[in-house]
């Protein structure tokens, strides 16, 4: 089999290949590295992106469009965001890159039945550890039949130019040629309990402990904010279980008969039980630790739980910023008010 221009398979890859396969899709790679169970699946490289682009310029500018816009002209920005959008979104990929989706998509499937996926947006800036496009970009779940992945990966990079991305990079200073969208393709998981999980509070930053927070379902209603999340705060070492939040769970994201995600209602027996039990939460505990030592900082963790399997399978982990961008700050400001630091930082030298 000739190897594929445009797809590479999560197995091949790390964070190393950022350039090329995005945040998203390097850090699915890196866990597997670490020995972490990921749902399969493959990635729709940025060079398939650039040649796309490339093709649309040759009839009209794009990235100059964007280039062209004051940050404080939120009209201009808006109406630049429709066009390119559109654009993208109505044009044909190339019939090599539609050959490889649809060979890639098939070997996803079992016993000849279409794979139910994720289609998720991987830009080349998002997680990074420093600045994140986390949630500016578009996902899709549930999705089954190729051409509708494919529809989707054009909705994708279609969403690298909305109005919220488009307002950051130019509030950012970010070059659009240094800008890139890389495309998921990940098989989905029929999840009975999903969330996330912080390897640093994200409340008071303290590295001690986990924060785990999950729901009932497909992790989508947490982060639509259409459900309060259970939520417990874990000992990072001895497991101790310091806070435990049981909430009022009241809907679920499920997957619709007809492609897609509706929202259901809870089982009354449901509602305010909690969604993980103890020995689930030491396992995302041990994980946690795990994904963690890898990385050599604190984490941001996106987690489900088959409800087939019982297996828990990680989707995503990202570099915790918040607490990671003041504890650098406070250094900065320490190096800056000692006077051996400031006068060694000169010529160089090591304390």
């Amino acid at each position: 089999m000739l190897a594929a221009k445009y797809i590479s398979w999560f197995k091949d890859i790390s964070l190393d290949d950022r350039a090329w396969v995005g945040g998203k899709g390097g850090s699915l790679g890196e866990l597997l590295r670490a020995g972490i169970n990921v749902p399969p699946g493959f990635v729709v490289r940025t060079e398939a992106f650039e040649g796309f682009i490339d093709a649309l310029e040759r009839g009209s500018p794009l990235r100059a469009r964007v280039e062209g816009l004051a940050v404080e002209d939120l009209e201009g920005m808006r109406a630049v965001s429709r066009e390119l959008r559109t654009r993208i979104e109505d044009a044909p990929l190339p019939a090599d890159l539609q050959q490889e989706v649809r060979d890639a998509y098939g070997r996803l499937g079992e016993l000849g039945a279409p794979p139910a996926v994720a289609v998720r947006s991987s830009a080349t800036t998002e997680d990074a550890a420093n600045a994140s496009f986390a949630g500016l970009q578009d996902t899709y779940l549930w999705v089954t039949a190729a051409d509708a992945v494919m529809r989707k990966i054009r909705s994708c990079w279609a969403s690298l130019y909305s109005l919220e991305s488009l307002s950051y990079r130019l509030r950012h200073g970010i070059a659009e040629s240094t800008v890139a969208m890389a495309v998921v393709v990940q098989t989905m998981v029929d999840a009975r309990t999903a969330g996330v999980m912080f390897t640093r509070s994200p409340i008071s930053g303290d590295r001690s402990v986990i924060t785990i927070e999950g729901t009932w379902g497909l992790g989508s209603a947490l982060v639509s904010g259409e459900v309060t999340p259970d939520r417990w705060v874990v000992a990072k070492i001895t497991g101790e279980i310091s806070v435990r939040d049981i909430s009022d769970k009241a809907v679920r994201h499920a997957r619709s008969p007809v492609g897609g995600v509706e929202e259901l209602a809870v089982e009354e027996t449901l509602r305010r039980e909690a969604c993980l039990s103890d020995q689930e939460l030491d396992s995302l505990r041990a994980i946690g630790r795990q994904v963690e030592r890898h990385y050599g900082r604190p984490q941001d963790i996106e987690w489900a739980i088959d409800r087939h399997s019982q297996q828990i399978l990680l989707l995503q982990s990202r570099p915790e910023t918040v607490w990671s961008n003041k504890d650098n700050q406070t250094a900065g400001v320490a190096r800056a008010t000692d006077p051996l630091l400031h006068v060694m930082s000169i010529f160089g030298g090591r304390r």
